[in-house]
């Protein structure tokens, strides 16, 4: 087979993820033009080759068998700012941007709505794939629309945030039967509110400002604050925290309806225990994944072999150095099955396993 120039063969993907796990990816893309991402992902298309695209790494975890296919390690950069009037912007963003530089960005210019967002690792173009949310915010309050490749037309289309049918952690581009499954997000168009006001609504956060002295906060208040929070969680990537080799959370909080509440508020009764949760205007409610995964007996700090849970946050699985990801993947098993025993509940998992 002859590779076009850009394509280069064998590549580590360990080295491209925040678990730092993984084997090889046979055939490897890493380029800041758009033109030759999309070149490659055409060659691939043309080829039969199944393609993969990795940006920041931080919600993925790689087999160790490596890629069969194609990889494409997405480093696009770019943005555009257009008043729109009311008070309100439209900012067009390359979906290889760091995510959380632009997050401060929007912050110093005063653009509310992502905030909440702050600290979060990865890129621009995979929060709208995940509808990346925290503290009470999801990246679908504020994305009007997401320009894209179709890998069945081989054409750049773009969908608007209607079409992307977000739900919770959840969009058409993750739903295997959905069209858009095999798109790759090229650019996202948000449209924000300059200087909307900000909504405390975790308690942890109403601490954290407090603990700052924070009257009427700011957005800058607001991003410092959750900042603050996640890296008491060692969920801020950091060079010095031994649990900073994982995707965060690397489970949703689940979803209950009102008969499985009730249901569960019995087995709590029965047990003297509590799960901690969220209830909704439907009488269901959404719990806490750590919770139920602490009340099922493991604490923060287990550890599997060279994996574990963090030491700060029984949400996060860890590469503790030398794991593997069927090591990884196989204690995820093992944790989802014990809290669906436990509490009949079950967990899914966040991250993208490639």
């Amino acid at each position: 087979m002859d590779l076009p120039p850009f394509v280069r063969e064998h590549v580590s993907l360990a080295p491209l993820t925040t678990l730092e796990l993984g084997g090889k990816a046979r055939f490897f893309v890493d380029d800041p033009n758009e033109a030759t991402v999309l070149a490659a992902l055409e060659w691939a298309r043309a080829q039969k080759i199944r393609f993969d695209v990795i940006a920041g790494g931080s919600n993925t975890v790689v087999r160790d068998d490596g890629h069969p296919g194609l990889v494409v390690h997405l480093r696009t950069r770019g943005e555009k700012v257009e008043p729109l009037g009311d008070q309100r912007v439209r900012v067009s963003v390359a979906a290889g941007e760091p995510w959380d530089e632009f997050v401060g960005r929007c912050v110093r210019r005063r653009f509310g709505g992502v905030e909440c967002l702050s600290g979060i690792p990865g890129s621009v173009g995979a929060t709208p794939i995940q509808n990346v949310g925290a503290y009470g915010q999801e990246v679908a309050e504020t994305i009007e629309s997401v320009r894209l490749w179709d890998a069945r037309t081989n054409a750049v289309r773009e969908l608007t945030a209607e079409q992307c049918r977000f739900g919770y952690r959840d969009s058409a581009f993750k739903q295997r039967d959905s069209r858009w499954s095999s798109s790759v997000v090229l650019e996202v168009r948000f449209v924000f509110r300059v200087g909307a006001p900000v909504r405390v609504r975790y308690s942890d956060l109403q601490i954290a400002l407090a603990e700052a002295g924070v009257g009427e906060a700011t957005l800058e208040d607001m991003r410092n604050a959750v900042i603050s929070v996640r890296r008491t969680k060692s969920m801020v990537l950091s060079a010095d925290d031994p649990n900073r080799r994982s995707v965060g959370s690397f489970f949703k909080n689940p979803i209950v309806t009102r008969a499985e509440l009730s249901r569960l508020r019995e087995t709590m009764a029965e047990r003297g225990t509590f799960i901690v949760l969220w209830e909704d205007a439907n009488g269901g409610a959404k719990l806490s994944a750590a919770s139920l995964i602490e009340q099922s007996g493991f604490t923060k700090g287990t550890t599997r072999g060279n994996v574990g849970i963090s030491t700060k946050h029984a949400l996060a699985l860890v590469n503790n150095g030398g794991g593997t990801s069927a090591e990884l993947l196989a204690f995820a098993d093992e944790i989802e099955r014990k809290v669906r025993e436990t509490w009949g509940v079950q967990l899914n998992k966040e991250p993208v396993v490639i």
